[in-house]
Parts: structure tokens; C-alpha cells; sequence
């Protein structure tokens, strides 16, 4: 007695190729990094303190800058003022970028990256969604610093315009700077690891600037310092555009400087996320 097995004639044939796609197309690329951005302005909002340091921070830095130190750099808070905002837009930008490698080693740890390894989106997606959601925390930043100085008696001669400007700059140089905290978050082993090193760049970018007093007062070997600093430079462009109203040389340098850290950190980050996950 034999047997004959047979195929059943529902069975769908498994097909001889598959086409695996090399990469991912621009178009692709940018709707998954929009969606990942999107993801991460609803963690803000599910975790509403992660917004206290572009909040609360510029509030608590203009108050006691502006009043403590007011009479002693400038005479008087209201010629004071001027100097120091674009000062503190800077400062809290900076401090707002050290969130960016944070937030990524945490996401790493919690094998958040170890999921979307899996996915079949671009391996910069994960990166640039993150970064491209905190622009609006830079932006949040720059204006509650405008709003609290403007009630203390700030009075921006450049107008609407310049402080737009202001703002843009402030936005654009957080972006930049933050590839630096990013790809510290991708070569450290703990966010605790990734605060410090990030706060010892930070500290020296943000206080070593011409962004609390003029670089004039200060001894000569420091007056170089703050000089080759670039957040002096933004400091400067951001006070041109915002007091003045004037598009100066400082802009395009500051522009220039964000474009090269941008394009030294960048590629940097990008490497050493893809060899860690």
C-alpha cells in the first residue's frame, strides 16, 4: 500500500527572488524622520519636565543675572539689559542641547534603538527626529528669555523683525551644538557619564563668551579666549540683530561656525550610532 503525497493546490508559491532595497529614498527618508520627531514632541508632552530647562531656567538666569549684576557691569539694569539677553538666549540654548545626548543614551539603554534597528528606515532617522523636535525647544528657550526681559524693561531696537532674527540664529547655532552632546551620548556607556562630559563643554562654551560682559573688562589672555569662542560670535550677532536690527559680519561668522560644527559632528554622531546599535 503506498501513499502519494501531493501539493495542495491552495498553497501560494514562495517567490525564487526578493527585492531588497539598498536604500532608503529621500522622500522615505524625510517622512520617517518626521514621524520620529513627532514621537518625541509627544514624550515632551507626556513629560511635561522636560521642558523646566527652557522654562524655568531662563526665567531664574534673567531675573538674578539682570538684577545682581546690572549695577556693578553696566551702571544700571536698563543699559544692561541689552548686553545681557542675547547673553542668556545663548546661555540656555547651550544648556538645552546637553538634553539631546542624554535623552539618546537613556533611549539606548531602554533598548528603544535595538526596536528601530529592526525597522526598515533610514539609520539617521532616530537621530535627526530627536534633533528636529528640539528646535522648538531652543525657540521656546530664546522667547520665554525675550518675554521675562521685555517685562523687566528690555526694549529690542531691532523690532519684530530682529528678534525673529535673534531667534532664528538662536534656534539654527542649538541645532548645531547639539550633534556635539549627541555623539557624546553615543560613546559614553551612561547618562550620568553623558551630563558630565557634556556640562565640561558646556560651561566653557556658554561662560568663557562675551555673553554676560564686555570682553574689554577682561584681562588680555582671556579677552583671546572669549575671542576665538564661537558662542561669542553668536552672542554678537544675536545683540546686532536684536538691538540694532542689522545684518553684520558677526551673523555670517556665527553662521559659518554652526555649518562646521554641524559638519565635523554630524557624520561623527551618525558613525558611532551605527557601530553601537
Amino acid at each position: 500500500m503506498t501513499a502519494t503525497v501531493t501539493n495542495p493546490t491552495w498553497a501560494t508559491p514562495r517567490p525564487a527572488t526578493r527585492t531588497v532595497q539598498a536604500s532608503v529614498p529621500l522622500h522615505d527618508a524625510f517622512t520617517q524622520t518626521t514621524t520620529l520627531a513627532w514621537r518625541a514632541l509627544l514624550k515632551m508632552r507626556r513629560n511635561p519636565e522636560q521642558l523646566v530647562d527652557v522654562t524655568a531656567m531662563p526665567v531664574l538666569f534673567t531675573v538674578m543675572f539682570g538684577f545682581m549684576f546690572a549695577g556693578a557691569i553696566s551702571g544700571s539694569q536698563a543699559s544692561y539689559l541689552p548686553i545681557l539677553i542675547p547673553g542668556i538666549i545663548a546661555q540656555t540654548t547651550i544648556t538645552a542641547c546637553v538634553a539631546a545626548g542624554v535623552q539618546l543614551r537613556e533611549d539606548m539603554d531602554k533598548g528603544v534603538f535595538d526596536r528601530f534597528r529592526s525597522l526598515p528606515i533610514t539609520r539617521i532617522a532616530p537621530l535627526a527626529g530627536p534633533m528636529m523636535a528640539d528646535l522648538a525647544r531652543y525657540a521656546i528657550a530664546a522667547s520665554v528669555t525675550i518675554l521675562v526681559g521685555i517685562l523687566m524693561g528690555y526694549r529690542p531696537g531691532g523690532g519684530l523683525p530682529g528678534v525673529t532674527l535673534g531667534i532664528l540664529l538662536a534656534v539654527i547655532t542649538g541645532w548645531s551644538l547639539a550633534w556635539i552632546f549627541l555623539w557624546i551620548g553615543t560613546i559614553t556607556r551612561t547618562a550620568g557619564a553623558v551630563q558630565g562630559m557634556s556640562m565640561m563643554i558646556m560651561f566653557p562654551l556658554a561662560f568663557l563668551s562675551n555673553a554676560f560682559v564686555p570682553v574689554s573688562t577682561l584681562p588680555a589672555w582671556l579677552r583671546a579666549v572669549t575671542t576665538i569662542n564661537p558662542v561669542s560670535h553668536v552672542v554678537s550677532a544675536m545683540r546686532d540683530l536684536m538691538n540694532k536690527g542689522t545684518i553684520t559680519a558677526n551673523v555670517g561668522w556665527a553662521l559659518l561656525g554652526c555649518a562646521t560644527v554641524a559638519a565635523i559632528f554630524i557624520p561623527l554622531a551618525v558613525r558611532s550610532y551605527t557601530k553601537r546599535v
